[in-house]
């Protein structure tokens, strides 16, 4: 739980909040009068007799949002760093801060009757002593001990103890034990001690107690109960009621703040999820027998068909754009040059961050030429709790608590700084910086909702080499790679992978960028991207374009039926020729005859065997930088025999040689993928774009 988010929250997130919680304390008691006249004959012989209490704890049921249970679904959902996502777990996290400020004042009335007072006012004594008292003192000797690493099993058994002692004073107190388990939850610190305690009581906490006690309720349920009366479908209109109210609060609240009403709906349906304390507020009222088994089926029910219908609604509603809308501004060819360039950056390590903000200083980047970067910090999920702690872990700004951080929080730290620190340099370039914690195989999801949600023109990934202390590339993760390949099959924006070689240490006072054009979309783009950055001071841009002819200009029709493929290839062939002359020749006129910084040269290419000699001639100007574009839709039989003896098919065949270790280079690669042509294809066969009758492209 983090303080901060609840302290500095805005006021959609309160609101909505606020709103998902007076909605259900007001049709609460209203719902529960219904239930007692619907039920069997109408005249609540069946159901409790006390009804005041009843009235209290159905009402809390209603108000409550499971936050863990949430953050959890967003995560499978890989909704968890788009807006939705925020949206909803940050007032998710307040939501279940007033229920649980609502159930220390309210359940001891349930409980103890007219000493409920008492209770009450002795739990939150208990409480500021806690915060105030305890956690400056248990805080100075838990970081001491982190510090050392003096942690065993023996000295960790005493932590344990403080949560029982905590849990037996407030039930003694009369509230519940579950209070002062949260509240000694709340007063330990994070980072390396929360990720220790975590990793050695989840286990035992979640693969065991926890499915005991979620046993336990479903043996309590009985929902014959809900058909063995005459009034059954009247039942079942509650329950469904029951389970709407939220939802038509939050759409309620989302409407002033134009939201869109699926969107609304959506952000209803996920605050609507209930966890582990509706539950326990429901056995609380079975075990006091506050409630009836009918009234109990009736709460459970609701209870359960809230938090299952979540998962299969919101894929329904939001997987179905799992192919994202084709729109031009997701290139950097089609974005205008007064329009703000936006950037996902996405690394791994401090190390690739500095690389990729000195690429970022490359661009021409002027207040009507704007750029907003968002660096997505990628970390592999371990264990179910670390999306959570991870997500929103607090930074270590010397505050009690925050010391002693974990390696991946010191990470996060040295990569906030230096994106940071390259924000604050320039006036026209903003910087957010995220952490994306998922699972490796289907990170790249969370890659491609998060460049839709951020409108982003250009996704930038590291490569899975880094330069050695040799000056040699040498593979750091083999599932970097796997990450990138997925990102790039269907990413919803322009894909760029950068091989960086020791890139953050060069000079940009005399820079010196080549891209290599060859044809294809993929080349338009990478010349936008230099484009881009032409104009810069310091850089200097050479274009150096490959004119095919004789073997090198032949077409590939290997994957195609004789007939229908060479036709389909000739034309798509043509066509794009088409448009690299008309896009080059746009550049030559702007660019090239304007600029003396700028110097564009064409180069003939005959064979296979010309490519590589034509790259080690331009390796001995020096260059700096190369960019290249990854290549698909070029159908050439000369790059297709090429790609074969790719080591990195998603560099492409150009891209693969310049980062070769064969290739003697100390010159850094940015491979460009443009948007739009279905992405690559791993592989023998090469990526085509289909055609309609006239010969255009069909995307």
């Amino acid at each position: 739980m983090n303080l901060n988010v609840i302290l500095h929250v805005k006021m959609k997130n309160l609101s909505i909040a606020v709103s998902g919680i007076i909605f259900p304390l007001v049709m609460g008691p209203a719902l529960y009068t219904l239930h007692r006249n619907f039920y069997d004959m109408g005249d609540g012989s069946k159901l409790e007799k006390s009804t005041m209490s009843a009235y209290v704890l159905w009402t809390l049921v209603l108000t409550v949002t499971g936050f863990p249970v949430l953050a959890h679904s967003l995560s499978e959902l890989k909704l968890l760093y788009t807006g939705l996502g925020e949206a909803a777990l940050t007032t998710a996290m307040l939501s279940d801060t007033y229920a649980w400020v609502l159930f220390t004042l309210f359940v001891p009335f349930s409980i103890n009757g007219k000493g409920a007072i008492y209770s009450v006012v002795s739990t939150i004594i208990f409480i500021f002593i806690c915060i105030f008292v305890v956690r400056p003192i248990i805080v100075k000797v838990i970081d001491r001990k982190t510090e050392r690493d003096e942690w065993d099993n023996n000295k960790l058994l005493f932590v344990v103890m403080g949560l029982l002692i905590c849990s037996h004073i407030t039930d003694v107190l009369g509230t519940h034990a579950v209070v002062g388990a949260f509240v000694y939850g709340l007063i330990l610190p994070h980072g390396k001690f929360a990720d220790l305690v975590v990793s050695i009581s989840d286990d035992f906490a979640g693969g065991f107690l926890a499915p005991l006690f979620f046993s336990g309720t479903g043996m309590r349920l009985m929902v014959i109960t809900i058909f063995k009366q005459q009034n059954w479908p009247l039942t079942l209109m509650i329950i469904i009621v029951l389970c709407s109210i939220k939802i038509l609060s939050t759409m309620f609240a989302t409407f002033f703040f134009g939201m869109r009403s699926r969107d609304g709906f959506a952000l209803g349906l996920l605050l609507n999820t209930k966890g582990a304390i509706a539950l326990i507020m429901l056995n609380i009222a079975w075990d006091r027998s506050i409630i009836t088994v009918p009234t109990y089926a009736v709460l459970t029910s609701s209870v359960l068909l809230m938090t299952i219908v979540v998962s299969p609604l919101i894929n329904a509603i939001y997987k179905s754009r799992k192919r994202f809308e084709q729109n031009k501004l997701k290139t950097i060819q089609k974005l205008r040059f007064d329009a703000e360039l936006r950037i996902l950056a996405c690394v791994h390590n401090s190390r690739q961050a500095t690389g990729i903000t000195s690429l970022l200083e490359s661009f021409n980047v002027t207040r009507l030429s704007p750029m907003h970067v968002f660096a997505l910090h990628l970390v592999e999920l371990v264990g179910s709790a670390a999306a959570l702690v991870a997500a929103y872990m607090e930074k270590s700004s010397g505050s009690i608590g925050t010391q002693n951080l974990t390696k991946s929080q010191e990470e996060q730290e040295n990569i906030d700084n230096t994106f940071e620190a390259f924000g604050e340099a320039y006036d026209a370039i903003r910087v957010q910086t995220l952490n994306v914690v998922s699972a490796y195989a289907t990170i790249h999801e969370d890659i491609y909702n998060s460049a839709n949600d951020k409108r982003t023109s250009l996704t930038i990934l590291p490569f899975h080499k880094q330069l050695s202390s040799e000056g040699v590339l040498e593979t750091i993760s083999v599932v970097y790679r796997d990450i990138n390949l997925n990102v790039m099959q269907n990413a919803p924006c322009s894909v760029g992978i950068f091989v960086d070689r020791d890139f953050g240490s060069i000079s940009k006072m005399n820079f010196r960028i080549c891209v290599i054009f060859v044809g294809g979309p993929d080349d338009r783009e990478a010349l936008a991207v230099a484009w881009r950055m032409a104009g810069h001071p310091g850089i200097r841009l050479s274009v150096v374009r490959m004119l095919l002819f004789d073997d090198a200009a032949k077409i590939d029709t290997s994957d195609h039926t004789e007939a229908q493929g060479v036709l389909s290839d000739v034309m798509n062939n043509d066509k794009q020729k088409e448009l690299d002359d008309e896009y080059v020749y746009s550049f030559r006129l702007k660019a090239v005859n304007n600029d003396d910084s700028i110097s564009y040269s064409e180069v003939d290419v005959h064979s296979g065997e010309d490519i590589p000699t034509i790259l080690n001639e331009l390796n001995t100007f020096g260059y700096d930088l190369y960019i290249v574009g990854h290549g698909n839709c070029r159908n050439l039989r000369v790059f297709s025999n090429l790609l074969e003896w790719c080591d990195c098919p998603e560099l492409g065949v150009i891209g693969d040689i310049l980062a070769s270790n064969n290739f003697v280079s100390r010159s850094s690669v940015l491979v460009v993928q443009q948007y739009g042509h279905g992405g690559m294809v791993f592989g023998k066969q090469s990526n085509h774009v289909t055609t309609n009758n006239d010969g255009f492209e069909r995307v």
